[in-house]
């Protein structure tokens, strides 16, 4: 079998998530191994006596299983004959698992991009399915949720920093926690930001969404 099929052979015996392959190249004459030596150059080959070591892998930092394939097939062209074996191999690591989504972390993102003055917030918690809404509204009571009219299941509510119509931030990401602990999914955002008001005589702004006051 000629070099380059045995260098096919190796590959797809590998396990498809291989990164490293060492492999060893064993070839007789002592003229066509000082050659191939030469033409396997790119790979930094090592030997010992009638065997030559080198390494394919496919983390970037050396050849790749193509460049083997390229180097075996000019041995082929010039008739060096030898054995060519995998003496081992290292697989990738494994991706690391996703983190769950978390409604109270995507809380603390939103709150943490907010200037250090905002005082009143309107939210939305969209839910990935209207199958929550019950457990859901009775879960983040606290906040006063309203159901929402965007034609999506979810719930409107508002925040507020220091004083005010609305629930505090902390409350807020309290609700939203004991979702995440009965794997209730969904997205929570913030609609409208006011900065730095001062109601007097009232209990905060009103925002008009559709003509309805919020």
């Amino acid at each position: 079998m000629r070099l380059a099929e045995q260098w096919n052979a190796i590959e797809r015996s590998l396990d498809p998530r291989w990164r490293d392959a060492r492999l060893e190249l064993a070839i007789e004459d002592e003229t066509q191994r000082s050659r191939a030596l030469t033409l396997l150059a790119p790979a930094g080959p090592g030997h010992m006596g009638k065997k030559i070591r080198f390494e394919a892998t496919r983390s970037g930092a050396g050849v790749g299983p193509e460049a083997v394939r390229r180097m075996t097939r000019r041995l082929d062209e010039e008739d060096i004959g030898g054995a060519l074996v995998l003496v081992s191999s290292e697989q990738a690591p494994p991706e690391p698992a996703l983190a769950p989504a978390s409604l109270a972390a995507d809380w603390d993102a939103a709150i943490a991009v907010l200037p250090a003055d905002w005082s009143d917030l309107l939210c939305e918690l969209e839910l990935t399915s209207s199958d929550h809404i019950e457990r859901a509204a009775l879960l983040i009571a606290p906040i006063n949720p309203v159901q929402g009219d965007t034609g999506q299941p979810g719930f409107r509510f508002r925040a507020a920093h220091t004083f005010g119509y609305g629930a505090a931030s902390g409350m807020v990401r309290r609700c939203l926690a004991r979702l995440d602990e009965e794997g209730i999914p969904g997205e929570v955002r913030v609609v409208l930001a006011l900065s730095d008001t001062h109601p007097v005589g009232t209990q905060g702004p009103v925002w008009y969404v559709g003509g309805k006051a919020v």
